[in-house]
C-alpha cells in the first residue's frame, strides 16, 4: 500500500515531464543572490616567503574565517573582507608574539587570481609589497 503514492507520482511526471523540469521552490521567499566573497575561500601562498593564508569561509558581513602559517599556524586577531562594486579588499591582523599589530591590506585581482597588497610589519617598522597566489595542489 505504501508504494501506491510512489507509483502513482512516477506515472505523473511520465505522463507529464515538464513537471519534473520545474525548479525547486525557493526556501526564503527571497531570491538567491551568490555572495561576492565566493572567489575567496582556498589557500593562499605568499610568493615573498611562502607564508599562507587560508581561507575557509567568508560570511555576508564580510568576516573571514581564515588562518596564517608562518611556518606554524598563527591565529588572526581581525580578519574582514569588504566589497565595493567588483573590487574585493581583505584586511587581515595578527596579535601573536612577534607580530604585535601588523596588518595585511589585500586587493583581490579576479584576472589573475591572486591577492596583492601590503604587509605592515610594526615591529620592524617596515612595509612589503606582497602577492599571495591560490595553491591549486
Amino acid at each position: 500500500m505504501k508504494l501506491l503514492p510512489s507509483a502513482i507520482l512516477c506515472l505523473l511526471l511520465i505522463m507529464n515531464p515538464a513537471l519534473a523540469q520545474q525548479p525547486a521552490p525557493a526556501t526564503s521567499g527571497s531570491p538567491s543572490v551568490e555572495s561576492p566573497f565566493g572567489a575567496l575561500p582556498g589557500r593562499w601562498v605568499r610568493l615573498q616567503g611562502g607564508y599562507v593564508i587560508t581561507i575557509r569561509g567568508v560570511d555576508a558581513d564580510g568576516k573571514i574565517d581564515a588562518s596564517y602559517a608562518n611556518p606554524r599556524p598563527l591565529p588572526f586577531h581581525t580578519a574582514v573582507a569588504t566589497s565595493d562594486g567588483n573590487s574585493l579588499k581583505l584586511f587581515f591582523e595578527l596579535r601573536a608574539a612577534g607580530y604585535n599589530g601588523s596588518t595585511y591590506t589585500l586587493s583581490y585581482d579576479a584576472a589573475n587570481d591572486r591577492l596583492t597588497g601590503v604587509y605592515d610589519q610594526v615591529v620592524v617598522k617596515q612595509k612589503f609589497d606582497v602577492v599571495f597566489v591560490r595553491d591549486k595542489s
